[in-house]
């Protein structure tokens, strides 16, 4: 898998890499589905974003954002881990809110 994460300076960049990323994976049309996006919050705080695909046939994908490790880890349709990758670029977690 590329590096595409270079690209992402923004939330909306993040919600594209996500799209793409999951899409790619299972070989989906990304203008088929459409990601859904949850804000993640521990101890009242945002901490990151869930990112969920739900393709065919029942088929669910997902990303989550860890905002303080800068992390994306994406999982499968079987709920497996299948990439993790540290962005390049921190992102201001107050445009998710929005």
């Amino acid at each position: 898998m590329t590096d595409g994460s270079a690209h992402v300076h923004t939330v909306d960049d993040l919600r594209r890499y996500v799209h793409d990323t999951l899409c790619g994976h299972e070989n989906l049309v990304a203008d088929q589905f459409v990601l859904q996006v949850i804000p993640l919050t521990q101890s009242g705080k945002n901490c990151g974003l869930q990112f969920i695909l739900r393709g065919p046939r029942s088929v669910r994908l997902g990303a989550v954002w860890a905002s303080q490790q800068n992390q994306l880890y994406f999982y499968d349709a079987r709920g497996e881990r299948f990439h993790k990758e540290s962005l390049t670029q921190s992102i201001q977690l107050i445009e998710a809110a929005a």
